[in-house]
This record gives C-alpha cells, sequence and structure tokens, in this order.
C-alpha cells in the first residue's frame, strides 16, 4: 500500500512540473508536439530511475560514511552528468535505432533540474532503495503525464484563433497554469 501511495502522490498530488516546479524548461521547450513529448518523457524515465539508484547508492556508501554530505549537490551533478554521457555512449553502439529515437533529448536530460530534484528529495525523505525507485519511475511518469497533456493542448492550441498579443509563449503559460490548477484538485488524496 505504501508504493501505492508514493505512486499517486509522486504523478499526481505533487506532480514535479505542476506543484513543484522542477522541470520547466523541457516541460514549454519540447511540449509543442506529442510525439516529441513522449520521447522526452520516456527518456526522462529511463535516466531518472537509473540515476536515483546510482545517486542513492552514492550518498549511502560514499558521501554518509565519510561526512561528505556537503558534497551532496556537486556529486549528484557529475554523477547525472556522467551516467547520462555513458548511456548515450552505450546507446549509439548497442541500439543505434533507439538513439536515433531518444536524439536530442538524451542531452537535454543533463540539464533537466528534475532529475537532480528527486535525487536530493529521495534522500531528504528517507526512503529506502526500493521506494526510491519508485518514488523516481513515478515522478518521471507523473512529468511525462503533464508533458504529454500540455503537448497535447498545445497542438489544439495551435489549431484556434488565439488573439495576436496571446500567440506563443502567453498562452502556453497562461495553459500551463490552469493545467497546474486542475492538477491542484488532487491534493486531498496524499493527506
Amino acid at each position: 500500500m505504501e508504493y501505492i501511495m508514493i505512486f499517486i502522490v509522486a504523478v499526481f498530488v505533487n506532480n514535479v512540473v505542476l506543484s513543484q516546479f522542477l522541470g520547466i524548461c523541457p516541460f514549454l521547450g519540447v511540449s509543442k508536439k506529442v510525439e516529441t513529448s513522449v520521447g522526452m518523457g520516456a527518456a526522462v524515465t529511463f535516466v531518472l530511475a537509473l540515476s536515483t539508484i546510482v545517486t542513492y547508492l552514492v550518498q549511502k556508501f560514499v558521501l554518509d560514511p565519510f561526512g561528505l554530505g556537503y558534497m551532496q549537490t556537486i556529486s549528484f551533478i557529475l554523477v547525472i552528468a556522467a551516467l547520462v554521457q555513458m548511456v548515450e555512449i552505450i546507446l549509439k553502439k548497442v541500439s543505434p535505432a533507439l538513439y536515433q529515437a531518444l536524439g536530442i533529448f538524451l542531452p537535454l536530460i543533463t540539464t533537466n533540474c528534475c532529475v537532480l530534484g528527486v535525487a536530493i528529495l529521495v534522500i531528504q525523505k528517507d526512503y529506502n532503495l526500493l521506494e526510491s525507485v519508485v518514488y523516481a519511475i513515478s515522478t518521471a511518469l507523473g512529468f511525462a503525464l503533464a508533458l504529454v497533456i500540455f503537448a497535447g493542448i498545445r497542438e489544439q492550441l495551435a489549431m484556434t484563433n488565439i488573439p495576436k498579443g496571446l500567440q506563443g509563449t502567453p498562452i502556453a503559460l497562461i495553459t500551463a497554469g490552469l493545467l497546474a490548477m486542475a492538477f491542484m484538485g488532487f491534493s486531498g488524496i496524499g493527506s
């Protein structure tokens, strides 16, 4: 039951984009087409799960035992950047088709603050390894859900007649705000 609550809270109640405002850059930048947002969501899910496992192990077996907790942020950034580079190299060799499908998304994930934020939140919430992985995957699925919904709305908005002053970024920000307010309706679930 605990894992189900972690999933529901991470996806709907504390959605990383719409509630915690992490990962806003790719949310606004990659959300013009549903197809690209699905690709970004899949890439974030993979990298977020992998990086959370590795950063959790680094925290518990390197930083905590040696009293290096103050190095958490910089070490997590380095671990995430190295992981993304390794995944990119391995995918290029092992599965060129998947590498081409992910395209620019992998390098973009290196600078996605959502990945670093989740790695730090897992430690702050004092989750064990399995809870950390469930939280990471749930958060990534919540990110992907918000991204795909937002992309679908933006595709529909592109076909409507919007006043000139609201076209582009202004209507995107208004839509993101309305979507965040819609997700606030789930806030009673996690109590």
